[in-house]
């Protein structure tokens, strides 16, 4: 691997680090609840729910809405009564977006609209922050859209983006695909990530408009990194880019629009020789701790810490407790990560400390069928 970033020594950074541990019993009636988005292969999968309980060392998984084709990601609003999910397929006008209802976290999900994406095989979703408009990442569509969200969930399409170009990576950078969307915290803009293109695009976004999105200014990132997800810092000044296909994480300040690259570090250590897939990128709830998972030969998450300097230094690498962690989530306290391991049909539970930010995997895991994507909902 080239080093086109400045890489971090793991002293501690070692397989075996972090061995299995039995879940203590703790907050004897806490449960902690996820839609798991999946890729399916009978009509009986689709979406999931899991509801982890630790005191009982309990994880529960059922189907709540199946039928639907590949809904590999999946989200629901602060209030979880409204969920909205993809079908990651392709057709004469692309994939699908659907929005659902239901009462209570424990009743089946219920269809309220079905839509189109205007692009092959739709693999992300975010919501304003108002909750009143939703986007879709369109990968092999190589385009965005823009949703408004009516009353009852019900879905009006506005606008959709389509993008170009493409970079060095010849059998993955053919064509433009966007891998995921993602609003400042402030409403003001939409920002994409291009595997294809290798590109950052910043969207001025107007909601008063009949056709919201206009592009301000894009970021092109090194040759070859294939952006695929981004998460801001709480506080809204930092953007934290995962790079599929460098493997690198990258952090950028984020003022009026205009991103600036302040740092990039490895998820692996430079001896690493093996095949990378860099995936999720997720921030502790209190900000201090960054994780990122990398799928291929590594199967892996790493932790980052920031410092008191505001730089982030790698401080622990572990498996991701089986094959391909496409995906992972924290728990709203921070007290555990769920590893969905799309390869090895499960979600495997770690423990973390709110102090060092450290895993250590537990002896807790449920099977799913590839499971995808987890998001959490409020408890």
């Amino acid at each position: 691997m080239k080093k086109l970033f400045s890489f971090f020594l793991f002293a501690s950074l070692i397989w075996g680090c972090s061995p299995n541990k039995p879940t203590e019993v703790k907050e004897p009636t806490k449960t902690y609840s996820f839609l798991v988005g999946t890729y399916t292969d009978d009509p009986n999968q689709g979406i999931n729910q899991l509801d982890f309980t630790p005191a009982t060392n309990s994880l529960e998984v059922r189907v709540i809405y199946p039928g639907i084709q590949n809904p590999s990601f999946v989200l629901a609003n602060a209030s979880g009564d409204e969920v909205f999910a993809v079908e990651e397929i392709h057709s004469e006008t692309g994939g699908n977006i659907l929005s659902l209802q239901r009462s209570n976290p424990s009743e089946a999900l219920k269809q309220i609209t079905t839509m189109p994406t205007f692009g092959d095989h739709p693999c992300y979703l975010a919501l304003s922050p108002d909750e009143r408009f939703i986007t879709v990442a369109n990968y092999s569509g190589g385009s965005v859209s823009v949703y408004k969200i009516e009353e009852n969930a019900k879905l009006r399409h506005l606008q959709t983006e389509q993008h170009s170009g493409k970079s060095i990576n010849e059998a993955r950078q053919e064509a433009a695909h966007v891998h995921s969307t993602v609003f400042s915290s402030d409403g003001n803009f939409l920002l994409t990530a291009d595997l294809g293109s290798d590109e950052i695009t910043i969207y001025d976004f107007d909601p008063n408009s009949p056709e919201p999105l206009t592009i301000n200014n894009t970021f092109k990132t090194q040759p070859g990194d294939g952006p695929r997800h981004m998460i801001f810092t709480p506080d809204g000044s930092e953007l934290l880019v995962v790079q599929e296909l460098t493997a690198a994480l990258e952090i950028f300040d984020f003022q009026s629009g205009k991103l600036t690259s302040k740092q990039r570090v490895a998820l692996m250590a430079d001896t690493y020789k093996g095949e990378v897939g860099a995936a999720e990128v997720r921030i502790s709830p209190d900000g201090n701790h960054v994780y990122a998972s990398n799928r291929g030969e590594a199967n892996s998450l790493t932790v980052y810490e920031k410092r008191d300097d505001g730089k982030y230094w790698g401080i622990q690498l572990v498996s991701s407790g089986g094959s391909m962690p496409r995906n992972f989530n924290l728990t709203a306290d921070g007290k555990y990560l769920l590893s969905a391991n799309q390869a090895s049909n499960e979600v495997v539970v770690f423990e973390r400390d709110p102090a060092t930010g450290k895993l250590s995997e537990t002896d807790l895991k449920v099977e799913i069928h590839k499971p995808v994507y987890l998001h959490r909902l409020a408890n």
